[in-house]
């Protein structure tokens, strides 16, 4: 296990800031209640701060390589299992299946299928609650379409939520990316979209929990 790069930062000064914390407390309360107090501040203070370095974790996984399989780009459950139309770039009916982040999974995202990114488009937009139905269009978010070798496309969306602020995306129009490469990160709760085609044979239902990169959601026809 290690820390990915997008949490260098946030550890630090997070970090930084408990220490100081605890300084403050440490110089201003009264010395006869000091052992007890600070003991507790301490303990509070690390547990914050161990959370914060577990959440930029970078797990190691196998690279699941299956052209006829759509991996879950992220962990978390999947909240969504549906047919929609997509309006923003392929104007066709498609099978969408949403997956939810909470604060605890790793936040990491991976390619669900591999090919050449056809087209890709960040969004900004507000920060409603992640699992509400608007998040999807309304949401800050990006928009990726992969054009695998067969000719079928896939479009994700990672989807900022009501804490998540900020999308991390490791990719640009006209990149060849492999399936279960590691193409962005999403900082805090939030969710992703995949949508496959719709003849597609879904392989989860709403509740299901998934692994990023490990889990199939979908088997494409």
């Amino acid at each position: 296990m290690k820390i990915n790069k997008e949490g260098y930062a946030i550890i630090f000064i997070s970090g930084a800031l408990c220490l100081l914390l605890w300084g403050l407390f440490y110089y201003l309360i009264n010395q006869h209640a000091k052992t007890g107090i600070v003991w507790t501040v301490t303990i509070l203070l690390l547990l914050f701060w161990f959370f914060i370095v577990a959440f930029f974790r970078e797990p190691r996984r196998v690279k699941i390589h299956d052209a006829e399989l759509v991996f879950s780009p992220c962990d978390g459950r999947v909240v969504v299992t549906e047919v929609v139309k997509e309006d923003e770039y392929l104007h066709e009916e498609m099978m969408q299946i949403s997956i939810f982040m909470s604060v605890t999974n790793v936040h990491m995202n991976w390619f669900p299928v591999g090919g050449i990114i056809e087209y890709f488009k960040y969004h900004p937009g507000r920060f409603l609650v992640a699992w509400h139905p608007k998040s999807s269009t309304e949401n800050e978010r990006t928009t990726t379409v992969v054009r695998m070798e067969s000719g079928a496309k896939v479009l994700f969306r990672q989807i900022a939520g009501l804490v998540a602020r900020r999308i991390v995306s490791y990719m640009k129009e006209g990149d060849t990316v492999s399936q279960n490469d590691s193409c962005g990160f999403i900082k805090f709760g939030s969710r992703v979209d995949v949508l496959v085609p719709k003849s597609s044979e879904v392989l989860v239902e709403i509740g299901d929990p998934v692994v990023g990169s490990q889990t199939p959601i979908a088997r494409l026809k």
